[in-house]
């Protein structure tokens, strides 16, 4: 069973998403938060598997959660929920630490998708909306730890990387190419040691900016 919390101030929103994952056999709300502050106190307590969090908040918003946890050396899986005004904030969410995003009119089959992935230990960079959302990272250095110039990229470990940037786990990634899941395992601690980054989610993002990812 993946264990969710969710945070976002709107309860009609929470309300929505609970029911939805209330559907999926495999995923269960074991907890909610209703602002930033609240999220503090009750991500720890729970320790979920995923945690699905509002971006913008009155007070303390997903991105300042997400770096307070940071500042502590604590981390979970995060989806960040978003609407499509909110790329900016949706970016520095994902810089840190958000394993990506889901629109809040995500269906049913999206929401359950973009959970079980991330638990997994995937990222949900959907290619649909990319674009749009990640082309100003090109523009400004990456605000993590990694190498200035990535190591090169063997053919194989560059397409492996387009999967990861498309949101696959390495379990599909796996079916994808016809290898064994642990193959694609050591591909991708390869490529997190060429770009000098600790997970998949960074790993793309300095992808698209140095040019990698178009």
């Amino acid at each position: 069973m993946i264990r969710v919390v969710l945070v976002d101030d709107q309860t009609l929103v929470r309300e929505g998403v609970r029911s939805l994952l209330a559907l999926a056999e495999d995923v269960e709300v074991v907890g909610e938060a209703g602002d930033g502050e609240e999220a503090l106190r009750v991500i720890p307590e729970l320790d979920p598997d995923v945690i699905l969090l509002d971006i913008r908040m009155p007070g303390m918003s997903g991105v300042e959660v997400l770096q307070e946890f940071r500042s502590r050396g604590l981390s979970w899986p995060t989806l960040i929920l978003t609407t499509f005004d909110d790329d900016e904030l949706v970016r520095a969410g994902m810089r840190a630490g958000a394993k990506g995003y889901l629109l809040k009119d995500v269906s049913l089959d999206q929401l359950v998708a973009g959970v079980r992935t991330v638990a997994e230990g995937g990222s949900m960079v959907q290619p649909a909306v990319t674009q749009r959302l990640l082309k100003g990272l090109g523009k400004r250095k990456t605000e993590f730890s990694a190498l200035d110039q990535p190591d090169p990229l063997t053919g194989r470990e560059t397409e492996i990387l387009r999967l990861m940037a498309g949101g696959f786990s390495n379990k599909e990634i796996a079916l994808s190419l016809n290898v064994a899941e642990g193959t694609i395992k050591n591909h991708v601690s390869n490529i997190l040691s060429k770009f000098g980054v600790r997970d998949r989610t960074r790993a793309v993002l300095k992808a698209f900016e140095v040019g990698l990812l178009k």
